[in-house]
C-alpha cells in the first residue's frame, strides 16, 4: 500500500503529538523554574515542597504518573479529560527533571556576580530576575533541548489513554491494514523530524540568549 494513503490520519494523530508536546513543555518550564527557586529559596518549608515534588515526580514512572492521573483521580471526584491529563502528567514529569537543571544552572553563575548585585542594592528577586537567571539561560538551553526530545517520545504513552495521537494512528492503522513495516517507518520518520525542529530550535535559541544576553557584569 502506497505510504501516502496512511499520510493524512498520521499527519492528524502528528498535529495531535505536536499540541501535547507544546503544552507539556510549556507546563514543564512553568513547574521547572517555580521548584527550582524554591528549592534555592531560604525558607525550609518552600524547599520542602519543592523537594517533595522533584523527588516523586523523578523517582516514580512517568507512565503510572499518567495512569494514576486517569484512572485515580476519578475516585476522588476529579474526572479530566484525557487530552489534559496526557500534557498534565507529562509536563509535571519533565519539568521535575527540568528544576534540577534550572538550579544548577543558577547555582553555576559565578559568585562575584551575586556579590554585585548586593553591591548595588538589589533585592533577592531582582538579582535573581535581572542578573543570575538571565546569565544561567544559555547553560540551561542545552539539557532542556534534551529534555524536550525526551518529552516529545514521552507522549507515545497518551494512546495508552485513548488518545487519538501519533502513535494511537499508527496502532489503528496496523490494526486495519496489517501494513507493519510501511506504517511504522513512517511513524519512526515523522518522530524524527520532529525532534530533528526541536533540535534545531533549541540551538538557535542557545545561539541568540549566548549572544543578546552574554556572562558579562550588570
Amino acid at each position: 500500500m502506497d505510504l501516502l494513503r496512511f499520510l493524512p490520519l498520521m499527519l492528524e494523530g502528528a498535529w495531535v503529538t505536536a499540541q501535547i508536546t507544546a503544552l507539556a513543555l510549556l507546563l514543564a518550564l512553568v513547574m521547572g523554574f517555580t521548584a527550582a527557586l524554591m528549592r534555592l529559596s531560604r525558607y525550609r518549608l518552600l524547599r520542602g515542597v519543592a523537594t517533595v515534588y522533584v523527588e516523586v515526580f523523578r523517582g516514580t514512572s512517568a507512565l503510572v504518573q499518567l495512569f494514576w492521573m486517569f484512572y485515580v483521580l476519578p475516585h476522588f471526584g476529579v474526572n479530566i479529560n484525557p487530552f489534559m491529563v496526557g500534557w498534565i502528567a507529562l509536563g509535571l514529569n519533565i519539568g521535575a527533571y527540568g528544576a534540577e537543571v534550572i538550579r544548577g544552572a543558577i547555582q553555576a553563575v559565578p559568585k562575584g556576580q551575586y556579590e554585585a548585585t548586593i553591591a548595588v542594592n538589589m533585592t533577592r528577586w531582582q538579582a535573581m530576575y535581572r542578573v543570575i537567571i538571565p546569565q544561567a539561560i544559555p547553560d540551561m538551553i542545552p539539557p532542556w533541548g534534551n529534555l524536550s526530545i525526551e518529552l516529545l517520545k514521552a507522549t507515545s504513552l497518551v494512546s495508552l489513554i485513548t488518545i487519538a495521537d501519533l502513535t494511537f494512528r499508527a496502532r489503528q492503522l496496523n490494526d486495519r491494514t496489517f501494513e507493519t513495516v510501511e506504517i511504522f517507518t513512517l511513524v519512526l520518520l515523522m518522530y524524527l523530524a520532529m525532534a530533528l525542529v526541536i533540535t534545531a530550535g533549541m540551538r538557535l535559541l542557545e545561539r541568540y540568549t549566548s549572544r543578546g544576553l552574554g556572562r558579562g557584569g550588570i
